[in-house]
């Protein structure tokens, strides 16, 4: 039981001093008996506990009854009176802390280090591009933030052509000062690399271009306004159609197994003439028809063309700026070919994924199923 608290009678500086001189003699005789935690948290309580610990008693017994031009001075010698307490507290934990070794419980489980993996989209992305580079293709790449000129023009897209309004387009801010084929936005697809790299270099080319695109599209369980594609490009001497089917066809039984059929649709895109739209048979139900197929037993995967001469031609005057050969991509010698495809369409068809939001949820349980 707490000794009953002394009453004051005056609160002089002296008759305060002479109190709490008292209180602290107090709390130095009951921290030499501070060897177990067992006393440590029983001197805890009695000095410290919330309803019938001593400095409580003491506030209420000496703070609520003072005059008011001794309550500072009693404040100050109450909190000093607490902190030599905690002090006290704190004194054992320290001194036995230096000489406490922890050891290693060796019956308990390790910890497991999970490896990081690529994410699946990225996954998907090189194994497309080294199906490429088995064929003898390399790799270029450019920024995301493109001009209007690389992004449409040169890639025979007029200024306030009806092509434009399928690739609803993400505009920088404040470029409203700048002539039209200057102004920067968010590239719409890869193609835009296709032609800084035929104006820094002469044919021939093979090149593969993976890389992220943005446009303004809603976001749904087949679009996302983010998304990811793999284009490549070939020019050369004697470049024909016979060798996009040829190499498309390669590239889709290399990703989808030797069984896959590939067919051509004529389809419309303003770099290449002629243009298709390339078709594997399902891989689902192996051509007969199929939800997933829609019952037609064929699967819609990809883009591509003969590269128009008109592009050909941008190519050709911005070299012509750049004082280089300006002869190097003329139509009458020189094809070549383009394809583009969906990463996250590839994806989707080769892991089953029905909702394309499932890529950028961030949700590790979808996403540890590719460790």
């Amino acid at each position: 039981m707490n000794d009953a608290i002394p009453q004051l009678l005056t609160y002089d500086e002296t008759a305060l001093d002479s109190a709490f001189a008292a209180v602290s003699d107090e709390v130095r005789s009951g921290a030499s008996t501070l060897a177990t935690p067992n006393a440590q948290e029983a001197f805890r309580l009695h000095w410290l506990g919330r309803k019938q610990g001593r400095l409580k008693l003491i506030s209420e017994a000496w703070l609520k009854s003072a005059p008011a031009e001794a309550r500072k001075p009693l404040g100050i010698r109450f909190n000093q009176l607490k902190q030599e307490i905690e002090a006290a507290l704190e004194a054992p934990v320290a001194a036995s802390g230096a000489a406490v070794v922890r050891g290693i419980d060796i019956t308990l489980p390790g910890t497991v280090r999970q490896p990081g993996i690529a994410h699946p989209l990225l996954q998907t992305m090189e194994e497309i591009v080294r199906v490429f580079h088995h064929l003898g293709y390399s790799t270029n790449l450019g920024p995301q933030v493109e001009s209007d000129f690389y992004n449409f023009e040169a890639l025979n897209f007029p200024q306030n052509h009806p092509a434009r309004d399928t690739q609803d387009t993400l505009q920088i801010a404040n470029q409203g000062s700048k002539a039209s084929r200057d102004r920067l936005l968010m590239r719409t697809h890869t193609s835009p690399v296709q032609i800084r790299t035929m104006v820094a270099q002469a044919p021939p080319i093979r090149i593969v271009i993976p890389g992220k695109v943005h446009r303004n599209d809603a976001a749904d369980a087949t679009h996302s306004p983010i998304f990811h594609q793999v284009e490549g490009l070939c020019v050369d001497t004697n470049i024909t159609f016979s060798d996009l089917k040829g190499t498309l066809d390669h590239a889709m039984k290399a990703l989808f197994g030797s069984g896959v059929k590939t067919r051509f649709f004529p389809s419309f895109f303003p770099f290449t003439e002629p243009s298709a739209d390339v078709q594997i048979s399902c891989i689902f139900c192996g051509g007969k028809g199929c939800r997933k197929c829609k019952h037609s037993g064929w699967i819609e995967l990809l883009g591509c063309g003969m590269v128009d001469p008109a592009v050909f031609a941008a190519v050709t005057d911005e070299r012509r700026k750049l004082g280089l050969d300006d002869d190097a991509y003329n139509p009458d010698r020189i094809t070549g070919f383009a394809f583009g495809m969906g990463v996250e369409r590839i994806a989707m068809i080769q892991h089953g994924i029905s909702d394309i939001g499932q890529f950028y949820s961030g949700d590790m349980r979808f996403l540890e199923q590719f460790a």
